[in-house]
């Protein structure tokens, strides 16, 4: 699903969304995002009549993949090939675009292998080892609160994660699940040496575009292949999952391997109206505006348009996905399903003695609420997307890194810790083509909304902006800066302190200049929000473990999960039945001529050699979120069956609950891939390197 792009495009909104939670008192169904470590086989087998063995369920973990840049994918060769989604794979496009040469619209095919371009900035995560270390975060956090919380899980954190070693191939990180009720270390092989083997043209890729988006009956040929390589050759995956030679029936039982980014299914209903009254009114005014922005820039011309494609893409997507979110919390029933649900697992607390110590954490969390309110505007404006990304996030990270790295590694932001500063230095160096007409725009918008927001006269405001206008501000930052070159941000980075001290550019020394009230804004947010509210959500996970066990998945925290479900269609919401399969035929059945139903050369000149009855994409009841892009879909023979892109209109509401009846995943059939890749993209090799695999 796009819509955790938006999480990379506005990280600092979905960090205030996650910090706080509540358990639902009950699955629904095929609901649930599975740790592979507790998976419910047991109800898989009472209600299909299959029980994944753990050699399945470790072949599949040890087949699948994350792109830390926010997707899933998976192993489908013994020769490291990678399939996951064409959206997953449009950065790596777009940054081995020139103005001359436009892979996102004509796509990209590597007729052989030494035609295989490396992509400037992705990295691919193999989760190879969980390790339970509940007990001894949970130690280091006893008695603590507050700025002393804070340090102490960072600490604590960061020495766990350090006991992987020094090795750059291996990462580890610490993830916490239930909100603090389980902390496990997660040991991952990484993959960074990763290149681009195919990606068909965007209009096939995102056909529909933004009318038929989170929408079935689909039509999308969503893919993009990639292979790893290690010390100039393509790797051997020992683990890797076989294509079916048959796909998929209706009814049948399917799974989902994938790294959903995140959920917000077990929060208390108390910040759940934060987000309804507060979060999310203040978050589509500035989605719909940036989007106009963009579109505007757009119209300037050819390369304008090419330059801010994607983004307005991502953006459009994501106004969608969260006007879908909204809805569902301004639902007077799906609101008060949730009432119920808490009031269920309140009312089993109360009745406990052993758990009287818990029950005041609903209370406690619904007064943070109330501090969370007062430090939310400011808190989103300097940790927002313009202080994250593109060149002045850049800038920000080299000044932040150099200070950080002379702190002792436990003392640390987590981000700039020995195991995390592998990934930054590497996307550092990448030479990644920078769009400065799009950067200019992009800080002007942040620098206005900030203004707008604070107010001309705040002591941030005017030290932000001096005596010039956002839009003049943005311009001398990005027209002086030089960081747009890889040379210049890796001698920074490599100089330290001494480098940043003594740079001279303007981007640098803006960064410099506003870092501390940055992180004065963080650390207080973190004290006074964070810390307190993970304190309370560690006693709720305890009651919830006490009441329920864990017969309830964890949130999603863009770690591997496994959903089961069944291909199956539904009723739209005029009643109408929506069958679970669409054809090759229809595609061409929708196509008009005009965008975004206008299909590329290559499909219309194949038409006539394709089998127009074959499936074409198809609808399941797995339970996934953004994140799952790019996921494999499998049958109970660890096959591939099809590759998730998308959900249906009814799964938008799927971040706070699960709705069976009518909440769908939109895969790709693994069908009609073959039969693209055969017979409009003439990849022979690459399809004798699939079915050889079988």
């Amino acid at each position: 699903m796009k819509s955790q792009k938006l999480r990379s495009i506005f990280p600092a909104i979905f960090t205030i969304f996650l910090v706080t939670f509540c358990f639902t008192a009950f699955t629904r169904a095929d609901e649930g995002m599975w740790t592979f470590n507790n998976f419910p086989s047991k109800k898989v087998q009472e209600k299909y009549g299959f029980s994944p063995p753990q050699t399945w369920l470790d072949h599949v973990r040890n087949s699948s993949l994350r792109i830390a840049q926010g997707c899933s994918a998976s192993f489908i060769s013994p020769n490291g090939l990678v399939m996951t989604n064409h959206h997953c794979v449009v950065d790596c496009e777009e940054q081995l675009s020139t103005a001359q040469t436009n892979f996102v619209e004509t796509g990209f095919s590597a007729k052989s292998a030494e035609e295989e371009r490396k992509c400037p900035d992705l990295e691919l995560d193999q989760l190879t080892q969980i390790v339970d270390v509940t007990a001894e975060v949970k130690a280091a956090l006893a008695g603590k609160t507050g700025d002393a919380a804070n340090k102490a899980l960072r600490a604590e954190g960061a020495k766990l994660e350090q006991s992987c070693g020094t090795d750059p191939g291996v990462r580890c990180d610490v993830v916490s699940l239930y909100h603090g009720g389980i902390y496990n270390l997660y040991h991952y092989k990484r993959y960074t040496d990763v290149r681009l083997v195919f990606a068909p043209e965007f209009a096939v890729a995102q056909f529909g575009g933004d009318p038929d988006n989170f929408n079935f009956p689909r039509f999308d040929f969503d893919i993009g292949l990639l292979r790893a390589y290690e010390n100039g050759k393509a790797i051997a995956s020992h683990d890797y999952l076989r294509w079916s030679p048959n796909g998929s029936k209706t009814d049948e039982l399917v799974f989902v391997s994938g790294n959903p980014g995140g959920t917000e299914r077990e929060f208390t209903i108390s910040q759940l109206e934060f987000l309804r009254n507060k979060s999310f009114p203040f978050l589509m005014p500035y989605l719909a505006e940036y989007r106009g922005e963009l579109e505007e820039f757009m119209k300037q011309g050819p390369e304008q348009e090419r330059s801010a494609h994607e983004d307005d893409f991502f953006i459009a997507n994501s106004f969608k996905a969260n006007y879908g979110r909204q809805a569902a919390l301004l639902d007077p029933e799906f609101f008060s399903i949730k009432a119920q649900e808490e009031q269920k697992l309140c009312a089993a607390v109360a009745k406990d003695p052993k758990l009287a110590d818990d029950a005041s954490a609903w209370n406690n969390i619904a007064q943070i609420q109330q501090v969370r309110a007062k430090l939310f505007i400011r808190y989103l404006d300097l940790n927002g997307f313009i202080f994250r990304m593109g060149q002045l996030g850049d800038a920000i990270e080299l000044v932040r890194a150099a200070t950080e790295r002379t702190k002792p590694n436990g003392e640390r932001l987590p981000e700039y810790t020995d195991q995390a500063l592998v990934t930054l230095r590497q996307r550092l160096a990448a030479n990644i083509p920078v769009h400065k007409g799009l950067q200019e725009l992009t800080l002007a918008y942040g620098f206005t909304n900030i203004q707008r927001d604070l107010g001309e006269g705040d002591p941030f405001v005017r030290k932000m902006l001096g005596d010039e206008s956002p839009g003049q501000l943005a311009a001398r930052l990005v027209s002086g800066t030089h960081l747009d070159d890889p040379k210049v941000r890796e001698a920074l980075y490599d100089g330290g302190e001494a480098a940043i001290t003594a740079s001279s550019d303007p981007l640098i020394r803006f960064a410099a200049s506003i870092d501390p009230d940055l992180r004065a804004v963080r650390k207080q947010y973190e004290d006074e929000v964070v810390a307190p509210t993970r304190s309370n959500a560690e006693r709720i996970a305890n009651a919830r473990f006490a009441v329920y066990g864990e017969s309830a998945a964890p949130d999603a925290t863009f770690t591997l999960r496994l959903s089961y479900g069944a291909v199956k269609g539904f009723e739209d919401a005029e009643g109408h039945f929506v069958e679970p399969y669409t054809t090759i035929g229809g595609l061409f059945g929708r196509a008009t001529g005009a965008p975004p139903f206008a299909l590329p050369k290559s499909w219309l000149d194949a038409k006539s050699s394709l089998n127009l009855e074959m499936p074409m994409n198809l609808s399941t009841t797995n339970d996934i979120i953004g994140g799952n892009s790019g996921s494999p879909l499998i049958n109970s023979k660890a096959e591939i069956v099809g590759l998730i892109f998308d959900g249906n209109i009814f799964s938008l509401g799927g971040d706070f609950g699960y709705d069976a009846a009518q909440n769908r995943a939109v895969a790709v059939d693994s069908r009609a891939l073959l039969e693209g890749l055969q017979k409009v993209y003439h990849l022979d090799r690459i399809v004798q390197e699939i079915n050889a695999a079988r």
